[in-house]
Order: C-alpha cells, then structure tokens, then sequence
C-alpha cells in the first residue's frame, strides 16, 4: 500500500505547461497558421544558380517575380539555392511576404559549409537530405505551379518533373538558359504544350499562372 500511495504521489513532469503557457502557445500557433493561411498557392521559381547563361537584368527580373508572387498573394517556393532563386527570394521578402526554401542538404550546417548555400531571405528550410535530385522532386511536387527563369540542366529538370506531373507552368521568355529553349522544343510537336504559359513580363507572367492553377484545381474538384 505505502508502494501504490507513493506512485499515486508522484508530481506531474517538469515540462508540463501551464494553463498560462497552454494558452499563449495556442495563441503563438494561431498567427503561425494565419501567416500560411490566406495564400492562394504555393509557387516555385526554377532557376540557374549560377547566372552567367542568365539575361544581363536577371537579378533585377528575379526580385520582380519574388514580389509579384508576394504581391498576387501567394508563397514563394525555391531550392534554398543561389543565383536566381535567391533573388526571386530576396523579392519576396522585401514585399513582406513568406519565402520557405527546400535544400539538398540533410542540415543547417550541411547546407552552409558542403554545398555553399544562403540561408537568408528565408522563413523556413526543409532539410531533405535528398541531394539535388531529390530535392528537386520534393521542391517542384510541393509546388502548386512553377516559373522557369534562365537556368541550366537543374532547372530543366525541374521543368520536366513538373511537366510530368501535370504541374502549371510559367516560363519566363528572354531570361535566357533553359527558359528561352523550352517553347521551340515543345514546338517540334513532341510533346503538348499545355499548362504552360509565356511572358516577358513578371506581373503578367505571375496573374497567367496563378489564373492556370486556379483553372486546374477547379477542374480536379
């Protein structure tokens, strides 16, 4: 008895939150899910890292697509990466708006000092673990449409992940790289063309793909 009135004793754990703590948790958590939750959709912007195929104005139109995305009330999607992606998300957030990044590294400190990747500009990174070709899946299925900017063979994979998949998307025409190959190629008649869609305007470019994906959910319903 002294055994089983000693066990029935026993205090509740350290860690257990107060009624005061429960409840600004709660409250933390709700503007957590408030900054997520009134976005259309989630986008990704696909694009060189290294940006010496890239348009000379390619900084200046990445920032352009960031905003434009923040600004037309969606999230930014991108590889956590440098070059294009990096500014598209360096726009993002000078509009104030939620840029989540998704790396090909398995940690912060992998991230940093084995692939050389930024961590600013960013409110969240996904650690996938799944190097560049992984990440590259994880990244584009995440995404409800993707823009292609420049690029190289990264982004072209992007491209035909997200082509196959059924995935809107919008090219950005006269950025350079794989961007400008995509429309000719598609051309050729080797593959329809749809979902896709072109501009050399970041406004227009981002209200014609946001315009696709809301056109395809609506019909998958």
């Amino acid at each position: 008895m002294a055994e089983k009135n000693k066990k029935e004793s026993v205090k509740a754990p350290a860690f257990a939150p107060s009624s005061a703590k429960a409840t600004a948790g709660k409250k933390a958590m709700a503007g957590k899910q408030d900054i997520f939750g009134d976005h259309k959709y989630k986008i990704c912007v696909s694009g060189a890292a290294d940006m010496s195929c890239c348009a000379p104005n390619i900084k200046e139109l990445g920032e352009e697509v960031g905003r434009e995305i923040v600004k037309q009330g969606c999230i930014l999607l991108t590889g956590a990466t440098t070059g294009v992606p990096y500014y598209a998300a360096k726009g993002a957030k000078k509009a104030g708006g939620v840029s989540i990044g998704f790396s090909p590294a398995g940690s912060r400190q992998e991230h940093i000092n084995t692939f050389k990747l930024p961590v600013d500009y960013f409110d969240l990174i996904v650690y996938t673990g799944f190097d560049y070709v992984g990440r590259n899946l994880v990244l584009t299925k995440s995404a409800d449409g993707v823009i292609i900017m420049c690029g190289r063979t990264g982004t072209l994979n992007e491209f035909t992940i997200a082509f196959e998949t059924h995935t809107p998307v919008g090219v950005m025409q006269g950025s350079g790289g794989t961007a400008d190959l995509i429309e000719p190629v598609l051309a050729k008649g080797y593959r329809p063309k749809t979902k896709i869609v072109y501009d050399t305007n970041p406004k227009k470019l981002v209200e014609k793909l946001i315009k696709t994906i809301a056109a395809e959910q609506k019909k998958n319903r």
